[in-house]
């Protein structure tokens, strides 16, 4: 981190008026950017080791929020999560000039509006509209996610793969399409655990359980963009 001050009314207004409108930020990412800004940059450290639960005991929340909002900021690029272990996680933070999605281009209009950055689709909620929860159908391509049923059109569901009551983001990394009875069975368990439930069952094979795990691992790297 260079040793150059900076400027504090500066950083709010890149902050308040750029960054968090445009990466659609939650209260959450806000008050987690915020907190591990102020402990790092703003005080000459370009890398910070911390523990979620320290965060989150600081910020008055719990430890779900919080790590969910430092895995959406190193999503959008704000931060880069460099290590995660036992003792916490190691994060690189960057100023919301150094992040791609609003940094400036050669006219000085925004990049985001130049050109949607991959960091723009990260923050799309794709329950927004009839055609954004269309995209993640058609990514299944008529069958359920989970049973792998072919589902008609009148009969498709979109499931949080992470449950909203478990802070679950409407992004594409975290919706599927599946058939309405897998969409009421699986209600609020992990989705390993369900698939597993709809192996014992006869439901799926060994070799498509194994196939449904990789996608979700998929799923949650982002390698299953929306169509």
């Amino acid at each position: 981190m260079p040793n150059n001050i900076l400027n504090a009314r500066l950083l709010w207004i890149q902050f308040e008026d750029v960054l968090a409108p445009r990466l659609g930020l939650t209260v959450w990412d806000r008050a987690v950017y915020s907190y591990l800004l102020r402990h790092s940059l703003v005080v000459g450290k370009l890398r910070l080791h911390f523990a979620v639960m320290s965060v989150a005991r600081d910020l008055g929340l719990s430890n779900g929020p919080v790590r969910q909002a430092v895995r959406r900021l190193d999503e959008l690029g704000a931060l880069r999560l460099l290590e995660r272990s036992k003792t916490g996680h190691l994060v690189e933070m960057r100023l919301p000039e150094q992040i791609r999605a609003v940094r400036p281009g050669k006219n000085g209009a925004s990049r985001a509006v130049e050109e949607p950055p991959a960091s723009a689709l990260e923050a799309t909620d794709f329950l927004q509209s009839w055609a954004l929860r269309k995209t993640i159908h058609d990514r299944e391509r008529g069958a359920c996610f989970y049973c792998l049923r072919r589902t008609p059109a009148n009969v498709q569901c979109l499931d949080h793969v992470v449950p909203r009551v478990r802070f679950g983001r409407n992004s594409y990394r975290n919706l599927v399409s599946c058939c309405i009875e897998c969409n009421t069975r699986k209600n609020d368990r992990p989705a390993r655990d369900f698939l597993r439930t709809l192996y014992r069952q006869g439901r799926l094979t060994p070799a498509e359980l194994d196939a449904r795990l990789r996608a979700l691992k998929d799923l949650a790297a982002g390698k299953l963009r929306p169509v």
